[in-house]
């Protein structure tokens, strides 16, 4: 914000991309950021800083704080989201602040959840800290906006992601996909797949693939990840799914739900009792259409606090959530290679716009080369 000096804008740039580490590891909480200088003016010192690292560890705050030591009295703090004022999994970091002598705070953004809303400022100023709001606010909401989905609509965060060719092809004509990007790229769609707490994909994709859907990474990668277990879930309104198929037949070692519609689930007792006894969980969702058992289901996720959803499927699928605005994210993988076709299927199915002016415009998040490939994330 202009009202902010610059080095103030550098500050919180800092703390906002320490928040961003922890991004995959902290769900159902936001990523938080946070770094304490010295008091002084553009020449402070850097004191400490920190992030939320992992759920149910200690804050972003409580890291800095501790880093600084005994130097963070007197000083300032920057912090990507107002410190919490209740007691949670851990204390509040609003009274943290309060101990450790700071006395004067940057806060990028209110928290929306309900038990803070304000009260970590409140608490912080009736203890005579000089408190800021609404630096680099934009930049904040942008980083916890899955957070603020849950919080607002109690529904968790929608990623798709595809892989497709330079002409916009996700198989050949004859419908052979294996593989469109390279390996390198499908390692990068494992590391997606273990900061999520749920893998979404159709019935069409699980009797034309027979997909896993499971987390596999090399060593080397699982360093870097939180190495989740997501929950894997069809979209199965028929109650399609063959029995020996590899979702089923590893649904005792990784979670499988199928998400189904009630009146099949009723006309069905035999299948829904052999898949039952194969360890998979049953969903009926009620909605006439497809689209609102989506949004049940939806729902449903976010009583079993599912932060973040994938969907891994095809046109169909795509087109359904596409009509529906219910894509909150994007991964697409972008191989240089060309398939041509004009029966060739492409990422998005549906009704489509009639006009160019009709289409959705996405916001590119940011653009990166994996290999040979270009991985583009958009919202």
């Amino acid at each position: 914000m202009s009202d902010f000096p610059l080095y103030h804008t550098d500050r919180m740039n800092r703390a906002l991309a320490l928040a961003a580490q922890g991004t995959g590891f902290v769900e159902p909480n936001p990523p938080v950021g946070c770094v304490i200088y010295s008091s002084g003016g553009a020449d402070a010192k850097l004191l400490g800083e920190g992030y939320h690292e992992r759920y149910g560890e200690a804050h972003a705050e409580v890291n800095a704080i501790a880093q600084a030591g005994e130097a963070a009295r007197g000083g300032t703090l920057y912090v990507t989201l107002e410190p919490c004022s209740h007691y949670g999994k851990t204390p509040p970091c609003s009274k943290a602040v309060i101990e450790a002598g700071i006395e004067e705070v940057y806060v990028a953004m209110i928290d929306p959840y309900p038990e803070v809303a304000g009260r970590g400022v409140e608490a912080m100023r009736k203890a005579g800290i000089e408190v800021h709001v609404g630096l680099c606010e934009s930049e904040a909401t942008q980083l916890i906006a899955p957070f603020l989905k849950r919080v607002t609509k109690q529904q968790p965060w929608v990623i798709g992601k595809w892989a497709m060719t330079l002409d916009g092809k996700i198989a050949t004509k004859t419908g052979h996909s294996r593989w469109v990007s390279s390996q390198t790229s499908r390692d990068d769609v494992h590391l997606l797949r273990s900061r999520v707490d749920a893998i979404v994909t159709a019935i069409g994709t699980v009797l034309a693939d027979d997909p896993l859907l499971t987390v596999r990474l090399s060593d080397e990668l699982a360093e870097d990840s939180p190495q989740r277990v997501p929950r894997r879930v069809v979209l199965d309104d028929r109650l399609e799914i063959p029995l020996d198929s590899k979702l089923v037949t590893t649904a005792k070692e990784v979670p499988l739900f199928i998400a189904s519609y009630l009146g099949t689930c009723q006309e069905k007792p035999e299948v829904v009792r052999a898949l039952g006894k194969a360890g998979v969980r049953l969903m009926a969702l009620a909605g006439n259409t497809r689209e609102e058992r989506w949004t049940q289901l939806l729902g449903e996720l976010n009583a079993r606090a599912v932060a973040n959803v994938l969907v891994e499927g095809g046109p169909g699928l795509f087109g359904m959530l596409h009509s529906a605005k219910q894509l909150d994210e994007y991964w697409i993988y972008l191989a240089p290679k060309l398939a041509g076709g004009a029966e060739a299927p492409t990422p998005v199915g549906g009704r489509g716009c009639e006009l160019m002016t009709e289409a959705t415009q996405l916001n590119i998040l940011d653009v990166e080369q994996l290999g040979c490939d270009v991985r583009i994330r958009a919202r």
